[in-house]
């Protein structure tokens, strides 16, 4: 099943490339940084414009997932991986970026700064009950499963 994401322009990029995939086979939409010059100082959070705005077909969220790249040679990463953008979100879609790494990096227009992941979700209905149904797990958590 194919779906359309559809996206506007704001003034701030009127020339980047939209949201693609590097590979056919790529799950994540690599997007880019419509600011100049970003320069991120060790432990700094900061947001940054794409100068885009999305719309969402109903039923879809997009997560907003660190690129691999920047965090391993730079330790940038975003601090709410994965961010979700809902379907009725309109305004412009802004990365929230962090350098965990040991000195400033500097991130230019055009450079990919985060990739999209989209996914179609569920809202079922919440119900309060009084009991659950039993499973052989149990309450067992965090390493209750086994040891390897």
């Amino acid at each position: 099943m194919s779906s359309v994401v559809r996206f506007r322009r704001l003034a701030s990029n009127p020339d980047l490339p939209l949201p693609g995939r590097g590979t056919p086979q790529a799950a994540g939409y690599d997007i880019r940084s419509a600011e100049d010059e970003v320069v991120l100082q060790p432990g700094e959070i900061r947001l940054v414009s794409t100068g885009l705005v999305m719309e969402l077909p109903e039923g879809m969220e997009c997560q907003v997932r660190p690129r691999s790249g920047l965090a391993l040679k730079h330790g940038i990463t975003l601090p709410n991986s994965p961010g979700t953008i809902d379907p009725d979100y309109r305004g412009e879609l802004r990365i929230i970026m962090q350098n965990l790494g040991p000195q400033a990096v500097t991130l230019m227009r055009g450079e990919r700064i985060a990739q999209l992941i989209f996914a179609r979700f569920e809202a079922p209905e919440v119900l309060e009950v009084d009991e659950l149904n039993e499973t052989e797990r149990g309450e067992g958590g965090f390493g209750s499963t086994g040891t390897s």
